[in-house]
């Protein structure tokens, strides 16, 4: 092992640490727990409030669209915290690049709401 692979060994030490902690201690914790089942404990929760019907029910397609649209819209959002931190060190290239940045964004939110996609029945 030449010194560049030996400076990995710390990090593997500290993953096999915390894989084999997590694992012991869900080993551990399953063999030791106390194990009480009854047809109330095996019963699905819901808030205390009795289920009712099949959760089988299949929902509305809008209702993903909507929700995968807005976790990319946020991601998209988490890329702006480091061009605003650095807005001064990247002077006018970072400036550029962060208007290509938006005008992509908003191309596409303008094609989202031509599509309708946010719209409901």
């Amino acid at each position: 092992m030449d010194s560049n692979q030996l400076s990995y060994l710390p990090i593997l030490m500290q993953l096999i640490l915390a894989v084999g902690f997590v694992g012991g201690t869900i080993f551990v914790s399953g063999k030791l727990g106390p194990k009480r089942n009854s047809t109330s404990k095996d019963k699905n929760f819901e808030c205390g409030i009795e289920s009712v019907g099949n959760a089988r029910i299949p929902f509305s397609v809008k209702y993903f669209l909507v929700a995968i649209l807005f976790v990319l819209f946020d991601v998209e959002v988490i890329f702006l915290y480091p061009w605003a931190i650095n807005f001064k060190e990247l002077g006018m290239d970072g400036m550029v690049k962060m208007v290509i940045f938006m005008l992509l964004l908003l191309i596409g939110f303008f094609y989202i709401i031509k599509k309708k996609a946010l719209e409901w029945e």
